[in-house]
């Protein structure tokens, strides 16, 4: 049984849970660069959580099943078909053979994900199956006429038919932050600044990282930096003195320096802000710094 690809919108993937642990070899971890979404769609259908799916960016993607198969929808809520009927984000939904399902446009957030049950069954490239749109690892991004096979189902059946899931923000997207290794590269002031006034995410954004616009960061320190290891969340600041947060197929090293890093549990909301968006930064509760 498979998943035929009639149209992939902006730019579809398949990811999984990733890569970690090669940094050492230069290799980045990658996979879902929403990870909670990415797991929830794999636990509504009784799959691993690491079950291979496919990432949509800004909608646009249609497949056609071969045989009856069971997915589900999660992430940035889009408008949902299958076989010309409206269709529930974060749920569990029945498609027919024959039948296509077909993703709009999200109205808020930015990545969705279409995962099936027993997974898309696509050969691994070291232990994963994860598209790295930086180093070229992994399937190719989708096209039209593709076609993804879907392994066995799993013994396990769904528990629940539908997930309550929170509403993504329309305006501004709160991320919390620590201050990075390098942050004392940087002016007096510097970090008050990054966390006073909005950033705006621009179009030159991807997978790799999301270049912002705003106020700028100027730096006390302006000799060059050894390249050094780089984690997703990490907020570079190029000459531009405007910060680039990375994301899920950031580089392993960077040469800039690292003003603070969002926290694990923000890198997921950071995934779904979408170009033109605001992005306000915040320390946590409790944290003073100049």
């Amino acid at each position: 049984m498979s998943l035929e690809v009639l149209a992939t919108g902006p730019l579809s993937t398949i990811q999984d849970l990733g890569r970690p642990g090669l940094a050492d070899i230069g290799v980045g971890p990658s996979g879902a660069a929403d990870s909670g979404a990415f797991r929830l769609a794999n636990r509504l259908l009784g799959n691993a959580e690491g079950a291979a799916a496919v990432e949509v960016t800004l909608g646009g993607l249609a497949v056609r099943a071969t045989r009856d198969l069971t997915a589900a929808v999660t992430g940035a809520p889009c408008p949902i078909t299958v076989d010309g009927r409206i269709a529930a984000a974060n749920s569990v939904l029945r498609i027919p053979a024959g039948a296509e399902l077909r993703m709009g446009v999200p109205g808020r957030g930015l990545r969705s994900y279409l995962a099936v049950r027993g997974g898309i069954a696509v050969p691994p490239v070291l232990g994963s199956c994860a598209t790295d749109v930086l180093a070229g690892l992994g399937p190719d991004p989708l096209v039209p006429g593709a076609v993804l096979p879907v392994g066995p189902a799993p013994e396990r059946f769904p528990l629940v038919d539908l997930a309550p899931v929170a509403t993504y923000p329309a305006d501004e997207v709160v991320l919390h932050v620590e201050p990075g290794p390098r942050h004392d590269w940087f002016a007096d002031g510097a970090l008050t600044t990054l966390v006073s006034r909005p950033y705006e995410v621009t179009a030159d954004s991807n997978r790799i990282g999301m270049r912002l616009d705003g106020p700028a960061l100027e730096r006390r320190r302006t000799e060059e930096l050894p390249s050094e290891g780089m984690v997703a969340g990490a907020l570079q600041v190029p000459p531009s003195a405007r910060p680039t947060l990375f994301l899920a197929d950031h580089p392993v090293t960077g040469g800039y320096p690292v003003i603070a890093v969002v926290t694990a549990a923000d890198v997921d909301k950071a995934a779904q802000a979408r170009p033109g968006q605001r992005v306000r930064f915040r320390f946590r509760a409790g944290r003073n710094v100049r």
